[in-house]
């Protein structure tokens, strides 16, 4: 069996990438996919707790988190494809007004 250190170190690194990429990236496809991979480091660490303490609470509270991230995904992609036929980018710096 796997430690429980493993999977909170990976789920640590997934955290710190997805950190990384909504500070350092301009594209907001890229900053909208870095944020699912904070998600998902969290998810992975609810698992991993849940598992390690035999109580299905945190793999139930991800199931649930999962399907709200799935309607989520819609609505963001919706969004930045809207952005992108007004503007012609996604670049995050050229986005400088909500109007359209």
């Amino acid at each position: 069996m796997i430690p429980l250190e493993h999977y909170v170190l990976v789920s640590a690194g997934l955290f710190i990438l997805g950190i990384a990429g909504v500070i350092l990236r301009r594209n907001a496809l890229i900053i909208y996919m870095s944020l699912e991979m904070i998600l998902n480091a969290s998810n992975l660490a609810m698992v991993a707790f849940s598992r390690y303490h035999g109580n299905l609470d945190g793999q139930i509270f991800v199931f649930f988190t999962i399907a709200v991230a799935a309607a989520e995904v819609a609505v963001g992609l919706a969004i930045i494809a809207a952005l992108f036929r007004v503007k012609q980018t996604v670049r995050v710096s050229d986005l400088s007004a909500l109007k359209l």
